[in-house]
């Protein structure tokens, strides 16, 4: 077992470098695209959230269809390199999807991400930084160890809060082309941007090849159940997932 797939498999993460500066140039290029792309006109998922600031655009997914660059990183070479080594098995796309957290940008309450993702058992996620992500623009908080079991949750699908309140919280920043991998189970959560930059990260999901190609199975589902929402929120939160851990307030 490599060192990486040790620490994973122990700690339930994993923080490796992954683009040079070039490549960083790179990403922040294409996510700067993916931003500008509108609304309507295609089958991409734009987000949007209301801050002091007026509305700003919190999350985007479904894109790698609609731009070469993105597919190729998350399809192939280093990308499904580390997520095959970490399943242990050859590795296929789940999702993807770009958090912006733009500066006033809101964070996400604890919760795990298996409760979110139907139809996969196995699946490893990871957080690739466009931007810095730093203590002060909200950067990822895990409890390291507790990647074994679903923990028990709220109405909403996260974490409980007094389990989440027991938890030992380590704050992982992440510079421009590093990747966080955490465990489907590896409970994390992040504070709001407070700072006046922003804290862009790209996060594929992937699933055991083994499991079948079921990235159209999800968006399926997701769509179906976004739909039958009477007004896309969550209790006042803007309905970006599954689950209601996203705590940016609706456009009204």
């Amino acid at each position: 077992m490599s060192s990486a797939a040790a620490h994973f498999a122990e700690h339930g993460w994993w923080l490796a470098d992954t683009l040079d500066e070039d490549g960083a140039a790179r990403l922040r290029a294409w996510v700067s695209e993916v931003s500008a792309w509108p609304d309507d006109g295609g089958e991409w998922l734009h987000y949007r959230e209301q801050t002091d600031d007026g509305p700003k655009l919190c999350r985007t997914e479904n894109f790698t269809p609609f731009h070469a660059g993105l597919r190729d990183l998350l399809t192939a070479g280093e990308m499904i390199d580390g997520a095959s080594e970490l399943l242990g098995q050859p590795a296929v796309l789940y999702k993807e999807k770009i958090n912006y957290k733009l500066p006033g940008g809101a964070g996400y309450a604890p919760h795990q991400d298996a409760p979110a993702y139907p139809f996969v058992q196995v699946h490893v996620s990871c957080m690739v930084a466009v931007d810095d992500a730093t203590t002060d623009n909200g950067c990822l908080e895990v409890a390291s160890g507790l990647h074994h079991e679903v923990l028990p949750l709220d109405d909403v699908g996260c974490v409980r809060a007094d389990v989440a309140a027991t938890l030992d919280w380590t704050h992982v920043e992440v510079r421009a082309g590093q990747t966080l991998w955490f465990h489907s189970r590896t409970p994390h959560r992040s504070g709001p941007n407070n700072s006046q930059v922003p804290r862009r990260a790209l996060y594929p999901t992937y699933n055991a090849a083994a499991e079948g190609d079921l990235r159209a199975d999800y968006y399926r589902e997701k769509l179906a159940q976004f739909a039958a929402a009477a007004d896309g929120t969550d209790g006042g939160r803007v309905r970006v997932s599954l689950i209601g851990d996203f705590q940016g307030k609706p456009v009204l």
